[in-house]
């Protein structure tokens, strides 16, 4: 994996445990949203000012191997700070979907590409439509294409 570095967990208990009994798990537990039966996927970045490797679980939206990452938050009026961290460094990226993390590099999609997988996120977490209307921002979109074997 090519993310090293200091970890610094979530300011959120919450996160920090998810994340944290995901990974001791292999993916085996806390790997739904809370109790929604939702799946989620454990994303890594590198934070774009502290430098820190930055954990958090996401929604799975994954399509061919590749995966979403939408950038919601909950419909907040602004991007959540990981959307900073991917769009200054795309390629500092490690999803986990199950037992190992892997290398990926992530890409703003727009247009016909974001709408086709916005409506697969939304498939995934009909949440996203409603967190649409909450905000006059477009919640951006990443794909996440793997780059390790």
């Amino acid at each position: 994996m090519a993310l090293d570095g200091e970890y610094e967990p979530s300011a959120w208990q919450w996160v920090r445990d998810q994340v944290a009994e995901y990974e001791a798990s292999g993916g085996e537990r806390a790997n739904t949203l809370r109790d929604s039966g939702l799946p989620v996927i454990i994303v890594t970045t590198r934070g774009n000012k502290s430098r820190k490797i930055r954990k958090f679980a996401l929604m799975r939206v994954e399509h061919d191997g590749e995966y979403a990452l939408v950038a919601s938050q909950g419909g907040a009026p602004t991007n959540p700070s990981w959307y900073f961290n991917l769009i200054d460094d795309p390629s500092a990226l490690a999803i986990q979907d199950g037992p190992l993390p892997f290398d990926f590099t992530a890409r703003v999609v727009e247009g016909d590409e974001r709408a086709l997988w916005w409506e697969r996120a939304v498939a995934a977490y009909p949440e996203y439509a409603e967190y649409q209307t909450k905000t006059s921002r477009t919640i951006p979109v990443f794909i996440a294409s793997r780059t390790s074997p």
